[in-house]
């Protein structure tokens, strides 16, 4: 039979195909960390079954429990395993130690346990204590080098807190801590080589209990706010998040290593806290972690890094009743520990798919979300065109509200608001908190179309 030529309609299929195998693999960067500073946790297979019941694509242990990671062999889920701030000196001095310390927390599981990547010790740059930091760099590349002779593919990387930044406000300014550039200029200069990620721990919860103004808030949960323009490049930011990721890759920049990937290690919110703690509480928590997640899976990434979600690895799978300081430390949980959920942030695996007609897991109650989200009474023009400028700089169709569209007219804040609220309200999974606005917006039963303008919406 005669050669012939592919079809166009072959290579449509073929191009869709890549593009939706290519998303598909792309879903798998939302993570979370699993703490084990408790007395009341599950076995680790209970722990296994929950992680695969939900839409979580990797998993960062602390350590290197031996019964996790096998109970995770086989599931396709990543995981990233820990060398103590304890094991550094020997790592760094002895190139056997690493080898030891690879032979017996790696080479037993993997591949069938999916093992992406090494962190050695965790905020070492940063601790009171400095007697690590010359010995950090020597560990991390030992396990490496040992991990390359044992011809296994996993990165080497080490944890920082957003202390490591002396500036990062607006984020185009973010700088590393001058003191220390040398050690820095090493450590990144290993993960470049190797490429490895820069991980880093930022926390809006605690820029807000810094700052704890109701537009701050606003601005740390993902919620609609004025946003803020960084008056170095006039970008404009809608939340903390984007702002401090972006400052980290501004001091990368700066160093001339803009090209080392950033992978978020830490970023959570408690779910309730002492009497005089400012931000805890189960409806901000579930607010930033539902927000930041379907921020993350709509792939518009940071002002500075567009078009792609950084690797967000979320604290923390279950409380950590056992962990000193105050009481948030121990309720940043996201699951409780007989595995049902502290609160619904989105990641059971029926919030990205069909439901199952038999859920395997507990499914907490979807809230009443029928109608149209509109803005309440009495609500300042400043406050409904903050909403306007939110929702149409994430991803809605504002279209209809500019000039010319079926929306425009009546050519008022008000009317433009409502429509624009509402389109972000239905498109952004129809939670209760994407009709919330600063408090400024309420649910309808009353269908606001007019003419032919439609707004999207109704029942449920």
């Amino acid at each position: 039979m005669a050669n012939m030529a592919p079809s166009p309609s072959i290579f449509l299929f073929l191009s869709l195909f890549v593009i939706t195998f290519s998303l598909a693999n792309s879903q798998s960067f939302v993570g979370v960390n699993y703490g084990q500073v408790a007395d009341n946790l599950p076995p680790p297979d209970s722990t296994a079954s929950l992680l695969k019941s939900t839409s979580i694509g990797k998993v960062r242990l602390y350590g290197a429990d031996p019964a996790i990671i096998k109970a995770l062999a086989n599931s396709g889920i990543g995981i990233v395993i820990g060398a103590a701030n304890g094991d550094i000196p020997s790592l760094a001095s002895d190139p056997n130690a690493a080898t030891q310390w690879v032979n017996a927390n790696v080479l037993p599981y993997y591949p069938a346990s999916n093992i992406t990547l090494i962190t050695v010790g965790n905020e070492i740059l940063t601790l009171a204590d400095q007697s690590l930091a010359s010995q950090l760099v020597p560990a991390m590349q030992n396990l490496q080098n040992a991990l390359n002779a044992a011809s296994v593919k996993i990165k080497v990387s080490t944890v920082h807190s957003m202390a490591v930044l002396t500036q990062s406000d607006p984020p185009s300014s973010g700088l590393f801590n001058p003191a220390l550039q040398n050690t820095l200029k090493q450590l990144l200069t290993v993960l470049k080589d190797n490429k490895s990620p820069f991980t880093i721990n930022p926390y809006p919860f605690f820029a807000y209990q810094s700052d704890p103004r109701p537009e701050t808030l606003a601005f740390c949960l993902f919620q609609p706010n004025s946003g803020r323009v960084d008056s170095g490049n006039g970008k404009l930011y809608t939340n903390m998040f984007d702002a401090q990721v972006d400052a980290v890759h501004s001091a990368l920049t700066s160093m001339g290593f803009q090209d080392v990937e950033i992978v978020v290690a830490e970023t959570g919110w408690p779910s309730r806290g002492d009497s005089n703690e400012v931000g805890p509480g189960i409806e901000n928590a579930k607010a930033f972690n539902g927000n930041l997640i379907n921020h993350l899976r709509s792939l518009v990434g940071t002002p500075l890094m567009p078009g792609k979600s950084v690797d967000t690895y979320i604290f923390a799978l279950y409380d950590e009743d056992l962990k000193p300081g105050p009481g948030s430390e121990r309720a940043f949980g996201l699951f409780k520990t007989d595995g049902t959920m502290a609160y619904d942030a989105g990641l059971a695996k029926s919030s990205q798919q069909a439901p199952s007609t038999s859920p395997k897991t507990p499914v907490t109650p979807a809230p009443n979300t029928s109608g149209w989200c509109v803005p309440k009474a009495g609500v300042s023009d400043n406050q409904l065109q903050a909403n306007i400028d939110y929702a149409c700089s994430h991803g809605i169709d504002c279209g209809p509200i500019q000039p010319g569209g079926a929306c425009f007219e009546p050519n008022t804040v008000a009317s433009h608001a409502a429509f624009a609220m509402n389109l972000y309200y239905q498109t952004s999974g129809k939670n209760q908190w994407n009709c919330d606005f600063s408090q400024s917006a309420t649910l309808t039963s009353q269908n606001p179309s007019y003419n032919a303008c439609t707004y999207v919406g109704g029942s449920t």
